[in-house]
């Protein structure tokens, strides 16, 4: 996957997750993933953003820092919930709850995509796809 694919695919599964939640299909605070509005908003904004990154930026370079920023951020919040976990704030940094272990490994896992688009070989990408 190169960072234009990921953008794309990144971007929709973020708007979609975004309108789910807006439908209130994750605001059951006793279940495994949980979003609050804060959250969905993001996600459905953040979805938008790359979608249109995806369409939008021709320059591959840039479209390659993006998804690195991605990552990185992605990992920040993974790793700031993990070390919270039990006693987090009620809204961490005035946007969102990170409370929830499924919500971190959800950023984790992204974190990780990112970063090996970003910096994996497509060749060691496809040979681990396709083993």
């Amino acid at each position: 996957m190169n960072p234009k694919q990921f953008l794309l695919v990144g971007g929709i599964v973020l708007l979609a997750l975004g309108l789910v939640g807006f439908l209130g299909v994750f605001n059951d605070t006793k279940s495994a993933f949980y979003l609050d509005q804060g959250e969905n908003v993001a996600h459905t904004g953040l979805g938008i953003i790359a979608i249109a990154a995806s369409l939008l930026i021709t320059d591959a370079m840039l479209q390659k820092w993006l998804v690195g920023i991605v990552g990185i951020t992605a990992l920040f919040f993974a790793v700031y919930g993990f070390m919270v976990a039990g006693n987090t704030p009620p809204n961490t940094f005035g946007i969102s709850n990170l409370e929830s272990p499924a919500d971190d490994v959800l950023h984790l896992v992204v974190g990780i995509w990112a970063l090996a688009t970003v910096f994996l070989p497509r060749s060691a990408m496809q040979t681990a796809a396709n083993p």
